[in-house]
């Protein structure tokens, strides 16, 4: 069955596709069978090349993952807006919570997907049947890493489907030519998540830290990524999910939660222990001292943009490698908007129509954080007669662009490929970040937070109090010159859990908005509809303080290069004589004859969360996977099939 499985000839299945390092020099003889494979750490590898080529396809992390799929928040969303947020033939309005069986795209991310864990399966069983693997010394170490690899993909294979998905099918073994397991029905998440677990204890054995040996940089699974995403994985089991059932021994959340389809999480014994086993290995990535923060959040973000590993401080444990002109849309779907075409980027541009960040979530952060900037990008290019100028985005509250991704800061590699691609979609190469290690202090303060409070130690910590762990993130965002602001913000946060709960909400937006994972945070914690509300309050209220013009000066005599450290965003400067422009701004929205952002766009964003299922974040199965299923599979949360 297509739809649940691709069975893929090992003659064929360790050919994979390309991606921005060694793996995209994969290379095999047209025959060979599977127990000359698995008898050879050549080929073996080779099979391992091919989880990580397939990674780079646009259904699965090149573009809809990393870009659409982790979308809409309280700070970002797909630019659906007014009557685009209930298009259901595209991720505008599936996005916004308004999804369709019917959408095309949600079969071929499941087919891919489901493809990907087959190759696994089948490299997992190869490996454990191999008398190479058994025998001891370098080679077998070798195929025993690989079995570390293919269990951590396939559990971060799972843990995506089960995140977007709700109960899928678990299958752990590859197919038979019967298909006699190829029909499966759902498997409780729960289920899932636990062999999850128990998988990924096992390839933290398996696997090397990065660095440890020459082939296992940040681009390939390693064992501080096999503790992380287990961490992950325990804190989303102990968490809040919506159910196709009410579960007995469960809480019911109080708020929030559907009459049939409720919000419940497990037993509180259950959520201690798997809090207690995501601070383990946090506690393990933190000691063990490969990864650590980059101490300049610029140069982090810098690098990426460059494609440079950093081999330093290796923030990012785990990014998927991409290819130039192959694939990832870091910095095409997602990032700075180049408006059309340039002699100095190419005749495309960039799209940067997709992912969008929003008013209020700019307005949060402290004036002094670097990631502000870094961050929220309300700022675009176009070049008019031969000159590239940056202009303003205006009163666009809900378009402000995702500045992580920034095309200023690319390679020249990048752009002469950009150039030579001419008027077509053009690949950027960048790699997609997995976990980085911002994300380990901050789930390992929310846990510590959890267990014994902001300043509480805690058996099997790495000596860090959650203050602590949050601290680093903060602080890590502000210059020298305004540390210690940073610093008095950490000391004043009130030591009760659930103030400091709540500035940890606060951090992980901050950190990590537009990189895929707050949507899923927000869910575990049972607080995505709580928080986007909020956003949308916070809006109405801030009308009256926005500026209605921004005003600002150049860098240059030329006048096209906006001096950034000279936009008046907060209050309308008494004397705008001082200024070499202005442009309208947010606050302009008050004024307007049409209030179009207010009155259309704003009701309109993820307006379909509780529109006929309180909290119904999951995307439905694809009807095409439905009708495939023999009858296997069907729609729940109100979904048709």
């Amino acid at each position: 069955m297509k739809n649940i499985i691709k069975t893929i000839a090992l003659s064929a299945g360790i050919l994979g596709l390309s991606a921005c390092s060694d793996f995209l020099d994969q290379s095999s003889p047209s025959e060979l069978t599977k127990d000359l494979v698995f008898e050879s750490t050549y080929y073996t590898g080779l099979t391992i090349n091919k989880l990580y080529g397939e990674m780079s396809l646009d259904q699965t992390y090149s573009q809809y993952i990393p870009v659409i799929w982790g979308t809409n928040t309280d700070c970002e969303l797909i630019d659906g807006l007014g009557g685009d947020a209930t298009n259901t033939a595209n991720e505008r309005g599936n996005m916004n919570y308004n999804a369709s069986p019917g959408w095309g795209n949600i079969a071929k991310l499941w087919d891919a997907m489901y493809g990907m864990i087959e190759n696994a399966n089948l490299t997992i069983e190869g490996i454990n049947g191999s008398a190479l693997a058994q025998s001891g010394g370098s080679d077998g170490n070798t195929m025993l890493r690989f079995k570390g690899e293919a269990l951590a993909v396939r559990a971060m294979l799972y843990f995506d489907l089960v995140r977007f998905f709700g109960d899928v099918p678990l299958k752990l073994e590859s197919s038979k030519s019967d298909l006699s397991n190829a029909y499966l029905e759902k498997t409780d998440r729960d289920e899932i998540m636990e062999r999850l677990i128990a998988d990924l204890e096992e390839a933290a054995e398996l696997l090397p830290w990065a660095g440890e040996v020459l082939a296992y940089t940040t681009e390939r699974v390693t064992k501080g990524y096999a503790h992380a995403l287990l961490a992950n994985i325990a804190l989303t089991r102990g968490g809040w999910a919506i159910r196709e059932k009410a579960k007995d021994g469960y809480v019911t959340a109080t708020e929030n939660s559907d009459g049939t389809y409720p919000t419940q999480r497990c037993d509180d014994a259950t959520r201690k222990s798997m809090y207690e086993l995501a601070l383990k290995h946090l506690s393990a990535v933190i000691t063990n001292n490969t990864h650590k923060l980059n101490p300049s959040i610029e140069n982090q973000w810098y690098l990426l943009n460059q494609s440079q590993l950093d081999r330093t401080y290796r923030e990012n444990i785990f990014e998927i490698p991409m290819g130039l002109g192959v694939s990832s849309e870091l910095g095409y779907t997602i990032g700075v908007r180049i408006n059309g075409a340039s002699s100095r980027y190419g005749e495309k541009g960039n799209s940067s129509g997709k992912q969008k960040l929003t008013a209020p979530f700019f307005w949060s952060f402290d004036r002094n954080d670097l990631r502000r900037d870094i961050t929220c990008a309300n700022v675009q290019l176009k070049e008019t007669n031969g000159v590239l100028e940056e202009s303003t985005i205006g009163n666009a509250p809900f378009g402000i662009y995702v500045g992580k991704w920034d095309i200023r800061k690319m390679s020249e590699a990048w752009r002469q490929v950009a150039i030579a691609t001419g008027n077509a979609k053009w690949m950027s190469g960048i790699n997609v970040v997995r976990m980085r290690y911002p994300q380990v202090l901050l789930m390992y303060a929310e846990v510590m937070n959890e267990l014994a409070g902001p300043d509480g130690g805690y058996a099997n910590s790495a000596g860090l109090t959650a203050r602590q762990a949050l601290s680093e993130v903060h602080t890590r965002a502000f210059d020298n010159a305004h540390k210690s602001i940073a610093e008095d913000y950490i000391a004043d946060i009130p030591a009760d859990k659930d103030t400091f709960f709540n500035a940890i909400v606060d951090e992980n937006a901050w950190e990590l908005a537009g990189e895929g994972f707050r949507k899923f945070d927000l869910i575990r914690w049972n607080l995505l509809s709580k928080k986007i509300d909020e956003f949308k309050a916070k809006y109405e209220d801030q009308l009256n303080d926005y500026p209605a013009k921004i005003y600002f000066n150049y860098t240059d005599a030329s006048k096209t290069v906006i001096d950034m450290s000279s936009v008046t965003w907060y209050e309308t400067p008494a004397n705008t004589a001082d200024y070499a422009a202005n442009a309208t701004f947010f606050g302009a929205e008050l004024t307007a004859t049409t209030q179009t952002q207010l009155t259309v766009n704003l009701p309109s964003i993820s307006s379909g969360l509780n529109s006929t299922v309180k909290n119904r974040y999951l995307i439905p199965l694809a009807s095409t996977t439905i009708s495939a299923s023999n009858g296997k599979l069907q729609n729940s949360y109100g979904y048709g099939n």
